[in-house]
């Protein structure tokens, strides 16, 4: 009998990239009884050093990846559920949304410092200007003098800007601090009080070709129902702001328990301008969506509610 090929998993090839896809190739394995191969795919993003918001943030991370599914050059793709734009292709399915993990930002600042005891003047470098809004105007409410520095690069690069005393401070995701193995290097855990995370973050999304039924549906194994529709919610409302990947959007959809059983979900939604001065931030609870379509709907009235309240003039991007 001959063995079936090994499935080959299209991964970009930061270390960050190929450390969860890993994760997911291991628990491919676990539920196929296949081999699964790691391909390594360059992305328009890896190699433009620009800022993302002058380069367009929307899928320069994935367009790569889905191009080599479209011409079968690998059988399935491991993304930063972030990095997605929110129109899904037909021929593409998103097979699984597995466990998220910690949505949280971070702080990681020399001599252990938390964000309220940064010294007057402290740089803080972020890629993101959702990070720079909330920071600005945390900073503004609570008598804080940072200055945000806009930064590209991965997380090691990130992080010997404070090593190096280039920056005093820099804001990541958790999330990705975990997957490296760096968190004993976090100096402050963000509340998502203070700072709601890009719609996504934390979570992977594992696609494949819609045609390969067969292959979607032992994806779907990994697939953590909680995580999509929470997920799906956060993306309904960034969709219907008509916003990129890159604008200053936040949102977190929080699965609220009773005991033991998550009974309603608790929907928040941030944006604002880049210095903090201007923010629309609004918060929506109900019932656990039962379907997509239900977390669709929810993330569509928050996001009319925040636009109601001016949040399309506070984005400085808008869908590419």
């Amino acid at each position: 009998m001959t063995a079936e090929k090994a499935l080959r998993l299209g991964t970009r090839r930061s270390k960050l990239a190929m450390t969860q896809s890993g994760h997911v190739a291991d628990a491919v394995r676990q539920v196929t009884g296949r081999e699964v191969e790691l391909v390594e795919i360059t992305s328009y993003g890896d190699v433009n050093r620009a800022h993302i918001s002058q380069i367009g943030g929307t899928g320069i991370f994935v367009t790569a990846l889905r191009d080599a599914l479209a011409a079968g050059e690998i059988d399935f793709a491991v993304h930063s559920l972030k990095d997605l734009p929110t129109a899904q292709p037909e021929e593409l399915a998103l097979a699984a949304v597995p466990v998220r993990e910690d949505p949280r930002d971070v702080l990681i600042a020399r001599d252990g410092l938390r964000l309220d005891e940064l010294p007057a003047g402290a740089k803080v470098g972020t890629g993101a200007l959702r990070r720079m809004a909330q920071l600005n105007a945390y900073a503004r409410a609570h008598g804080l003098q940072i200055e945000t520095v806009p930064i590209r690069g991965n997380i090691d690069t990130r992080i010997s800007f404070v090593e190096k005393g280039e920056l005093d401070a820099v804001v990541l995701a958790a999330a990705g601090i975990s997957r490296v193995g760096r968190t004993e290097e976090v100096t402050d855990f963000l509340s998502t009080d203070v700072m709601l995370p890009a719609p996504g973050q934390g979570a992977l999304a594992v696609e494949c070709a819609a045609t390969n039924s067969a292959l979607a549906a032992a994806l779907a194994e990994l697939d953590d129902p909680f995580t999509r529709v929470a997920v799906t919610a956060e993306r309904s409302l960034l969709a219907a702001l008509e916003a990129g990947c890159s604008a200053p959007v936040g949102a977190l959809a929080d699965l609220l328990a009773d005991g033991q059983i998550a009974n309603e979900m608790r929907l928040r939604g941030v944006v604002g301008t880049p210095d903090g001065s201007e923010l629309v931030q609004l918060s929506t609870t109900g019932p656990v969506p039962s379907s997509q379509d239900e977390a669709l709907a929810l993330g569509r009235e928050l996001a009319a509610e925040m636009l109601a309240k001016g949040a399309a003039g506070l984005m400085g991007e808008r869908a590419l």
